[in-house]
């Protein structure tokens, strides 16, 4: 009897949204069309539109998933400086030689209609951030809580807009002097 884990079956959607997901992020949604998702994961046209009766569908499937991802890569809310840790795990992630960017900045940039499903669910996402960082901010006892959380999140938008940019040649090298600035 073998010792050895065997992984987990991915499901097709899973599949799915995990293949699209790297494709929209390195070339664009309307770059990449559904005949190519469903070669590169495997699937039968039937069981994608059985998951996905739209484009739309999966990419606001993705910009879910990425945001879940994201969540994963955060310490919590209420832990040690928690703004400042926050921004030191954003800062860790656009430093990254795989980072492109901000997923939702690009959503919302390539899908600019504010009814569009990919730009609301884009600009929901960075509500929510927003919302994370004026708690972040709270628990950690700095003055006019959201003034400095709105402060950081311009600063982290400006860092995405850079790694997207510049690729490796963001400059990066000043981001966490000037986080901890604002939080002073």
């Amino acid at each position: 009897m073998s010792t050895e884990k065997t992984a987990e079956p991915v499901s097709a959607r899973d599949r799915i949204v995990s293949t699209a997901g790297r494709l929209f992020y390195r070339e664009g949604y309307r770059a990449v069309g559904v005949d190519r998702v469903i070669a590169e994961a495997e699937v039968a046209k039937a069981t994608f539109y059985k998951h996905f009766p739209s484009k739309d569908d999966l990419i606001v499937a993705w910009i879910s998933r990425a945001e879940e991802q994201s969540l994963r890569a955060v310490p919590p809310e209420d832990g040690p400086e928690p703004l400042t840790a926050y921004t030191d795990a954003m800062i860790a992630i656009a430093g990254r030689l795989e980072c492109l960017g901000c997923t939702y900045q690009g959503s919302a940039a390539e899908f600019s209609d504010p009814g569009h499903p990919a730009h609301a669910a884009a600009i929901a996402v960075k509500q929510r951030v927003i919302f994370s960082l004026r708690r972040r901010a709270a628990y950690q006892g700095i003055v006019d809580p959201e003034a400095a959380a709105d402060r950081i999140f311009l600063l982290l938008e400006g860092i995405w807009a850079s790694v997207r940019m510049f690729g490796t040649d963001a400059p990066l090298g000043q981001a966490k002097e000037a986080i901890r600035r604002l939080v002073a």
